[in-house]
């Protein structure tokens, strides 16, 4: 039976990538440092998925160990030099904190003498998220672990969509999950191009679909979430629910797609389709998400290439529209929760220095016309 290692045994990767994983008769070993998880996971050898739909059905995913990288690097490293596959869901920015022991299990498949290819996926929300892990990685390698991971591993660019809210169970690894997902890996960047798995789909370019994805469900997540915010609603569902915010988000979707027709030459249609699903996702009855979790770390979710300041530069440069965009962006600088350490940092930020310097440092937006037009919308 083949063998994956995946990194990650929060909700995404028990709810969306370990199912996959199942489904395509993988036996799973997850990674985390989060104790009562992995100590669950070889407990039970086993999990529960509820989908969030009408009758509520459960999936049962089998097959599955724990791993603390913490407490027991060196099963990690060994399990690495095992795999079939690598995959990662831990967010961006941890990223960079699994690289050592990740080189390390490679170095370990040219000592052990394994020699067949092994593609890492990162499943991330991020643009680039496998090519950055590799660069990631490479800073951890010797020259001979260099050459082995040029011949043998390939870092294959993925993207990723499916909601997982928020959510507390008595089983900690109960995990609901939306009916929708999307799983797309790109197949240039692969190095054992026979393992496909079945409910995913492979493209040679993925720049076109990771965008398409970022910039329709992450932005228009994020729009619901901060205009339902200043709306006073509380889920996402509540923010939906109020004509001027469901309004507000099909106007920041109609700017993302003519920058998705400009930029890629998506067909309207095709992606009005893909609007409405996007839309009736989160709407779903059945997924309590609060906006406390979806708005969290509001200056992340303003950077430079993140889901609102990219697609308005990249609008700008082709002098399209992006006011829906800059009322979002608006908004998000408005956002207060005093749960939210980055939410805090903002407001002090606001508080105590100009506008103009904030928006920059924020933003990473340089003197000109887009960096004034954000801050005459911050004015308003």
């Amino acid at each position: 039976m083949k063998k994956a290692v995946h990194f990650g045994a929060g909700n995404i990767g028990r709810g969306f990538i370990g199912q996959v994983l199942y489904d395509n008769d993988f036996e799973i070993a997850f990674i985390d440092v989060n104790e009562t998880i992995i100590d669950t996971l070889n407990e039970k050898q086993g999990y529960t998925i509820e989908i969030a739909q009408e009758g509520q059905p459960k999936i049962q995913v089998s097959r599955v160990r724990g791993i603390n990288n913490a407490q027991n690097p060196d099963q990690v490293i060994q399990a690495i030099a095992e795999a079939d596959l690598i995959t990662t869901a831990i967010g961006p920015n941890i990223l960079p904190f699994i690289a050592e022991v990740l080189a390390r299990g490679l170095e370990a498949r040219l000592a052990q003498g394994n020699h067949q290819n092994v593609d890492v996926l990162a499943c991330e929300n991020m643009i680039g998220g496998s090519s950055f892990l590799a660069q990631e990685v490479d800073g951890y390698l010797s020259e001979a672990g260099k050459a082995y991971v040029a011949k043998h591993v390939g870092f294959p660019n993925a993207a990723v969509d499916r909601i997982v809210p928020a959510q507390s169970h008595e089983d900690p690894l109960y995990v609901v999950v939306e009916p929708f997902k999307e799983w797309v890996v790109e197949t240039k960047g692969m190095k054992n191009p026979e393992l496909r798995l079945e409910q995913v789909h492979y493209e040679e370019d993925l720049e076109p679909f990771i965008e398409r994805k970022l910039f329709s469900v992450n932005s228009g997540h994020a729009t619901s979430a901060y205009t339902g915010a200043q709306a006073g609603a509380k889920t996402i569902l509540e923010a939906l629910q109020n004509p001027a915010v469901k309004e507000q988000v099909e106007a920041v979707l109609a700017e993302i797609r003519s920058l998705l027709m400009a930029k890629w030459g998506f067909e309207q249609a095709a992606l009005e389709d893909y609007h409405r699903v996007i839309i009736s996702r989160f709407e779903n009855p059945y997924i309590v998400d609060d906006i406390a979790r979806v708005a969290r770390t509001p200056i992340r979710k303003l950077g430079y290439d993140e889901r609102f300041i990219r697609p308005i530069r990249e609008l700008a440069e082709r002098k399209l529209s992006y006011q829906h965009l800059l009322e979002t962006v608006a908004a998000v600088f408005a956002y207060r929760d005093p749960s939210d350490p980055q939410a805090l940092e903002l407001q002090e930020l606001l508080a105590s220095q100009p506008l103009k310097e904030v928006v920059v440092q924020v933003t990473g937006l340089e003197e000109g016309p887009l960096l004034e037009a954000v801050v005459a919308q911050l004015e308003n």
